[in-house]
């Protein structure tokens, strides 16, 4: 994974889910050969996609992620 254009983040509103979001990362982390990359990171302001990117998936008949 590289970049920050498509990555996958947890966004947390308080320290207390902070420190669960970690502690998931981390207990997860223990199954996985591969690091999690997954960011926690402080919710903002929030902007919707445009329509086109909306159901992505589904509008393009393409499978989600397999995990």
């Amino acid at each position: 994974d590289k970049g920050t254009q498509y990555r996958s983040v947890i966004f947390y509103y308080t320290k207390e889910q902070k420190i669960l979001i970690e502690e998931s990362i981390l207990e997860q982390s223990k199954m996985k050969e591969r690091p999690i990359v997954t960011e926690s990171t402080p919710a903002s302001s929030f902007y919707r996609a445009e329509e086109y990117h909306q159901d992505y998936f589904s509008k393009n008949n393409l499978d989600s992620c397999g995990i």
